[in-house]
């Protein structure tokens, strides 16, 4: 947990005051979720007080109101960012499109390279990724989505400070005078970088005549990138795509004498992708969190902040099919009153989170600022840790999370119960896939060809009386665990342990993991196994899925 440390605005000096109508509720609870952001996910209430200048009492007022939402997790006297958050950022990601219609392109063109590949756009005078396709090294150099950098500091600012209007360079001076190190940027180390306004042009006007632009370790010592500007079919820059490296493996003129001719093809075929992408159909339905718009206040309680639910509410109301919407469709969407809606959006309006043209609101990627950065960068277990640790006190036994690995399980995940005869299988053990309830659960979610493989090549040794060795017999045992949906085994791996399961599935249906619960035998039968412990796993890894699912949505998800 990091403390938060209060720092200049990315864009310091241009904030007016409120208006009038503004929702103060929802301005508190944007600036306590900015705070928890730039303090890494999570911090004491404490000192979510002192960075934001709100009470005490505020503050537990607001965080309890994110927390019945679910966008975040009290822990004592902390506070933490939940996964669900992230369906504010996908509201907007979903709305601008572009991730789902170039990151495939980003993401071949990372295994092509061997190398980092990010896309960015314009926010302010800064940029912010909007995509991240990441070289797992042990020197890895990447960013994470919704991160926001300066522009005169990154390869994709100067290109996209060619399309700066006069307002935009009066914004970016003033931000240099009023925060010279960079500190409204907590994403990258301060910095005494000075470079004035006349060298910063220089540079930005070199970039328009060639077309492309690096960074020659402007963010920090080793890091070098070059960037190539994706365009919409009317000529306009639409986000920037970036190749990036270290000094080890690449200077910036092989930069760009070995990746700038390939990351250049692959803009091309982004921007034929980008000119033939159809307009989306627009879903029907209410937006996500419409449901507490109509939730009572008995219900809810009086410490329930309605008007900071209802104000996030709008942003769910963008999304795919939903790039711009008037105040009545915000409002149809929602649920809301007009005149609630109407007073939500001048709030976010003025919080930079919201852009007006005409009739016509947009979410802007100051959305992405809210939970996003820290929450991308999470794994499976990390997402499933909160879940088992309420289900283990609940079955009073041992719980973990297990993926396949080659002809074996592994253990990625252990909460113990704490009994005097407890089961123990750390993190990161192995055990044979044949015979335990998670193998059994993996194997039988495999497509039959993959399954008959891994079948033909298992070695099925009896580790008990009990073991299932016989090929036919097992093929029948997954038959039943896929319909059944659950897997029990007793006594197979070592005498006296039983062990249920069940599937946890991405996005796309597939089965990422098996949920189990691990006890001795003698604790209860069987059948009462299945009657007590198989619904109460179902439920927690319909949880987990949920989480999975939103953080999964524009992010990978890796295990560990």
């Amino acid at each position: 947990m990091t403390s938060i440390h209060a720092a200049p605005p990315a864009d310091p000096g241009t904030a007016p005051a409120p208006p009038e109508e503004a929702v103060a509720p929802l301005m508190r609870g944007i600036a306590v979720l900015r705070g928890l952001t730039d303090a890494g996910g999570a911090a004491a209430l404490s000192d979510v007080g002192r960075a934001t200048g709100l009470a005490r009492s505020t503050i537990d007022r607001v965080t309890g109101t994110l927390a019945r939402m679910g966008y975040v997790r009290l822990q004592g006297n902390s506070v933490a960012l939940a996964p669900r958050l992230m369906e504010l950022g996908n509201s907007y990601l979903a709305a601008l499109r572009l991730p789902g219609l170039l990151g495939v392109h980003a993401d071949a063109l990372a295994d092509e390279l061997d190398e980092s590949v990010s896309l960015a756009v314009a926010d302010g005078d800064g940029i912010r990724f909007i995509h991240q396709a990441i070289r797992r090294r042990a020197l890895s150099l990447s960013f994470r989505i919704g991160d926001l950098l300066p522009a005169e500091r990154t390869a994709p600012g100067l290109l996209l400070a060619t399309e700066w209007s006069a307002h935009d360079w009066a914004r970016w001076r003033e931000r240099r005078l009023t925060d010279p190190e960079g500190l409204g940027f907590p994403a990258i180390p301060s910095s005494s970088y000075s470079a004035d306004a006349e060298d910063f042009e220089r540079r930005v006007e070199e970039v328009r005549l060639d077309g492309w632009a690096v960074d020659d370790q402007l963010i920090e010592p080793g890091l070098v990138a070059v960037s190539v500007p994706i365009r919409t079919p009317e000529g306009r820059i639409a986000c920037v795509a970036s190749a990036v490296s270290h000094t080890s493996r690449h200077s910036a003129d092989s930069l760009r004498d070995s990746l700038l001719p390939r990351l250049r093809s692959a803009v091309a075929v982004m921007e034929q992708d980008l000119a033939a992408a159809p307009p989306p159909e627009p879903p029907s339905g209410p937006s996500g969190l419409a449901a507490w718009t109509s939730t009572s206040k008995e219900e809810l309680g009086g410490e329930f902040i309605a008007s900071l639910a209802r104000g996030l509410t709008v942003v769910t109301a963008f999304g795919q099919g939903r790039a711009e919407l008037t105040l009545s469709e915000v409002a149809e969407r929602t649920g809301l009153p007009r005149a609630t809606a109407r007073r939500s959006l001048i709030t976010l309006r003025h919080l930079g989170h919201v852009a007006a043209d005409g009739r016509a609101f947009r979410l802007t990627p100051r959305v992405l600022a809210l939970g996003f950065p820290p929450l991308s960068k999470t794994t499976l277990t990390r997402i499933a840790r909160t879940h088992l640790a309420a289900l283990t006190p609940k079955v009073g036994d041992s719980t973990s999370l297990a993926v396949l690995a080659d002809d074996e399980v592994q253990c990625v995940l252990s909460v113990p119960a704490g009994r005097i005869m407890d089961v123990d299988i750390a993190v990161g053990t192995r055990v044979p896939v044949h015979a335990t309830s998670a193998g059994r659960i993996l194997l039988a979610s495999l497509s039959p060809d993959e399954r008959s493989t891994r079948l033909a090549q298992l070695r099925m040794e009896a580790l008990t009386a009990h073991t299932v060795t016989r090929p036919t017999d097992f093929r029948a045992i997954l038959e039943r665990v896929r319909e059944d949906g659950y897997a029990l085994v007793d006594e197979e791996l070592e005498e006296g342990l039983r062990s249920i399961s069940v599937p946890v599935r991405g996005r796309d249906g597939v089965v990422r993991a098996a949920l189990n619960v691990h006890m001795h035998s003698g604790r209860r039968s069987a059948a009462q196994c299945v009657a007590t412990i198989v619904p109460e796993l179902r439920a927690t890894a319909a949880r987990v899925e949920d989480d999975l699912h939103v953080t999964g949505r524009f992010v990978s998800v890796p295990v560990a």
